[in-house]
């Protein structure tokens, strides 16, 4: 089913990692899905919900619209450190392999190009733009140091903070300087406190973006990123309020302004659909691949992903497939190393076998066909969409 196109998968993982774009600027990613799917009778829409970096392709005219995701934005200087190569090419091959069957299983296969993963909610942009409204059942997968198939993730939210105070020489006249970077070691400083009394999984991390121009001059504007994380919306919330006040007394301490800028959609937690993620357990165990217990599955989080708020609208998955990387996890150089590996060439294959298998588990099953069709009609109903 999909063994046939090996050679174009991997050709299609291994070019995708060796030119890593970031987020939302993914021209040359998008170019190479397109031109395979394309080549293979797939209906292609690009620049779809007015992201120049989105689309879908499309085949076939089955009621059960089945949507596979294809991420494909690498990170600043680590490139495909998370592996969107490999998830891209496994989308594709899901749907490669899926073409042929569209018409008995009564299914169209929907692969949708999904920007800006790592900042930006792509996805979520593209839910809240009518690209899923269609789409019964979604999943994709993920390269990671383990297998699992229904793991949990963290809700997120980030934030670009300015401070901005008053430049002064920082020998002759450093009274007369109101220092926006001591406004941030401020901030950090309560943050760092306010760590004792988190949640649990609520976590904050950040980075100084801007500093200051020279040690001369003390400085009048500094940036500095933060992500926020927490288990779910509602803890997410209660950690925004608090994190917020760290910054406003850095602004207070120090006599700057500051402001808040968000960055991205707030991301939600993922909430695996429990019928497609058993079907997805017993596809790669057929395979031969070995996830984690079920069990185990909920004391593991995988960090956060846009794919959490398309769990939430819709059924849908977001396992992953252990690649051999040594030590490394996803976002270190050496993990960037091993998405191009022989194991991740082999997570590319046999990630689209299990979508694929998968998807037919769901298409054939008359009680989960009706379950998700169902869903899809409540769901447009209640937006008023037309399925």
């Amino acid at each position: 089913m999909v063994e046939r196109y090996a050679d174009a998968l991997i050709g299609l993982s291994h070019s995708i990692h060796a030119e890593p774009e970031l987020a939302f600027r993914e021209y040359r990613s998008v170019d190479k899905i397109v031109a395979l799917l394309g080549a293979e009778g797939f209906e292609i829409e690009r620049a779809v919900g007015g992201l120049d970096t989105a689309f879908t392709a499309t085949y076939g005219s089955g009621e059960l619209v089945v949507g596979l995701c294809a991420e494909y934005d690498a990170l600043p200087e680590v490139g495909h450190a998370c592996g969107h190569n490999v998830i891209a090419a496994a989308a594709a091959g899901a749907a490669l392999g899926l073409r042929d069957l569209a018409d008995r299983l009564g299914i169209t296969v929907k692969l949708i190009g999904t920007p800006a993963e790592e900042t930006g909610g792509g996805k979520i942009l593209l839910l809240e733009r009518g690209v899923f409204d269609d789409v019964a059942l979604s999943m994709m997968v993920h390269p990671a140091p383990f297998e699992s198939c229904a793991s949990t993730s963290l809700a997120i939210v980030d934030f670009e903070v300015h401070y901005r105070g008053r430049a002064a020489h920082a020998a002759a006249a450093p009274q007369l300087g109101v220092n926006a970077a001591d406004a941030i070691t401020v901030a950090q400083v309560a943050i760092g406190l306010a760590r004792q009394h988190l949640e649990p999984n609520q976590l904050v991390s950040g980075i100084v973006t801007r500093g200051g121009t020279a040690s001369n001059i003390v400085p009048d504007h500094t940036t500095a990123v933060f992500d926020l994380r927490a288990a779910d919306f509602d803890s997410l919330a209660r950690l925004d309020k608090r994190i917020r006040n760290c910054f406003e007394a850095g602004a207070l301490a120090t006599g700057c302004t500051h402001e808040i800028v968000q960055l991205s959609p707030t991301y939600a937690e993922l909430s695996p659909d429990s019928w497609l993620a058993a079907a997805y357990r017993r596809a790669v165990g057929e395979i031969g691949r070995s996830p984690i217990s079920a069990e185990d599955e909920l004391l593991l989080r995988i960090g956060s992903t846009d794919m959490g708020n398309v769990t939430r609208a819709l059924p849908a998955i977001h396992p992953t497939l252990a690649i051999d990387c040594g030590d490394a996890v996803n976002h270190q150089t050496e993990f960037a190393a091993a998405c191009a590996s022989a194991s991740a060439d082999r997570a590319v294959l046999d990630g689209a076998l299990a979508m694929a298998l998968t998807t037919i588990a769901a298409a054939s099953d008359a009680h989960q066909r009706s379950r998700l069709l169902s869903a899809l009609a409540e769901r447009s109903a209640t937006s008023g969409g037309v399925a």
